[in-house]
């Protein structure tokens, strides 16, 4: 895991002091090189042990390996969260670095949110989704895309998955949740309160949760039985968003995929719903 991504995933458990000293770095990477630790603290008006402390917290030896870091994660582009394209450039050459750029950000997007979902974790929310009774897949806004795609792919995987598009009407069917049903609630920043309440009541229905937001503290995350973290960032407001459900989208495909390894019974189911759904749409 990069030094600038280590930052962002523990950000949450900092203390004020060490958020103080994460964000400086975030905000001021490329200028990193320039700072000493004396200077540093100086700047931040606080102790120079402050910094090695955190640094050290980070799993480095002092402040010199973490800025060491720090400028080759810079170096190789890896969460400074700005990819631009010379503005000198000829139409054709512009067009082709906007993508390339575009597309070193969505890897780098997909790669911070791999490194922060464990093989463990995966393996076990695909353990829940297939010994599910019933899956309730729900998202709100933007996210209303990946759930309802999401839970296609889990019925042609031979999951018996629920697509709901109101939070308002899930109340109505509570009454008939079992232990073994599981909610899926797709919230980028997991702080919708209808969503949080949805939660909230299938938990205490005795069903499981399970939550699928950015890496940040939210309410979503914290209620929910099990946990899926998504990483996106760069500086332009219209940009980050494409990072986000292009991240997300490799997660879910993830998920999916591992289902479908899932022994020699569900590569037959698979091939016969896509077989029908090819003549349906060749028809």
């Amino acid at each position: 895991m990069s030094a600038l991504l280590k930052i962002r995933s523990e950000r949450d458990q900092m203390s004020a002091i060490e958020r103080r000293i994460g964000d400086f770095v975030l905000d001021n990477a490329h200028l990193l090189r320039d700072y000493s630790s004396l200077q540093l603290a100086n700047a931040l008006e606080i102790s120079q042990s402050s910094v090695v402390k955190f640094s050290q917290k980070l799993g480095y030896k002092g402040w010199p390996d973490l800025k060491f870091a720090v400028g080759e994660d810079v170096a190789r582009g890896d969460g400074n969260g700005s990819s631009e394209v010379p503005s000198a450039a000829p139409p054709a050459g512009r067009h082709a670095a906007l993508a390339e750029a575009l597309w070193q950000a969505k890897s780098a997007a997909e790669q911070e949110t791999r490194s922060l979902n464990s093989p463990e974790t995966l393996d076990a929310i695909a353990a829940t989704l297939r010994t599910a009774h019933t899956v309730y897949v729900i998202g709100l806004g933007e996210d209303s895309v990946g759930a309802r795609a999401f839970a296609l792919r889990l019925v042609q995987a031979g999951v018996l998955a629920v697509y709901l598009s109101d939070p308002a009407l899930m109340p109505i069917g509570l009454s008939r949740v079992r232990r073994e049903d599981v909610l899926v609630v797709l919230s980028e920043h997991g702080r919708r309160s209808a969503l949080c309440e949805l939660g909230r009541i299938f938990r205490e229905r005795a069903g499981r949760v399970v939550s699928i937001t950015r890496h940040t503290a939210n309410p979503l995350r914290t209620l929910a039985d099990q946990a899926l973290l998504v990483s996106a960032h760069d500086d332009r407001a219209h940009v980050e968003p494409l990072l986000y459900q292009a991240a997300l989208q490799h997660l879910l495909d993830l998920l999916f995929l591992l289902l479908c390894a899932d022994g020699d019974e569900r590569m037959p189911l698979l091939d016969r719903g896509t077989a029908r759904m090819r003549q349906l749409l060749e028809s």
